[in-house]
């Protein structure tokens, strides 16, 4: 069961043809995420990594049936906050209901005067404080990093980048993913 808040801005979004999207950001780096592993009795499987690393931010808008997402070298700011909605609204073509975390970045002015410029075409809402259980997006990222990226150690952060990519494109074409993202939040 949706929280309330959630469900009467879903009634709203659905009355007024909006597509709704979560939104949230993640990142990752040439340091691997070390999860369990097999091997060989009597040899302890190795990771081998660099001690400098570079992060990869990632951003991603998951709707009910599909994703999108960038990356970005560095950190996530306001302006890459814009880019991405206006990249979405361009996509979608529709209105949106834009749901997510009240992260700096969200709550920017940069932000609120572009919304405000789409003359209605998005409208957003932010998730309570301390919530991430209820964007399905957070579930990606795990998936993200504890199955897809697991154990991967990039010689180059080339590497990191074009493999990042290529399993969250893989994400998109599977729906077993995406559904599961969505079973796995508290929302409905």
């Amino acid at each position: 069961m949706a929280p309330p808040h959630l469900a009467s801005a879903k009634k709203n979004a659905t009355r007024q043809g909006r597509l709704i999207v979560f939104i949230d950001e993640s990142g990752v780096s040439e340091r691997p995420t070390r999860v369990r592993t097999w091997g060989v009795r009597g040899e302890t499987p190795t990771v081998q990594f660099h001690f400098n690393w570079h992060q990869l931010s990632l951003i991603a808008g998951m709707h009910f049936t599909g994703l999108c997402f960038r990356l970005h070298e560095g950190a996530i700011a306001k302006e890459q906050v814009v880019e991405f909605l206006k990249a979405l609204r361009a996509h979608f073509r529709r209105p949106l209901l834009i749901v997510w975390d009240s992260s700096r970045p969200h709550r920017s002015n940069l932000v609120r005067d572009y919304v405000a410029a789409t003359a209605g075409r998005i409208q957003l809402h932010f998730l309570p404080g301390y919530a991430p259980e209820l964007n399905p997006v957070e579930f990606l990222w795990g998936w993200l990093k504890r199955h897809a990226l697991a154990n991967f150690c990039p010689d180059t952060f080339g590497e990191l980048r074009h493999t990042a990519r290529r399993k969250l494109k893989s994400a998109q074409r599977r729906s077993v993913i995406i559904a599961s993202c969505w079973q796995q939040a508290d929302l409905f």
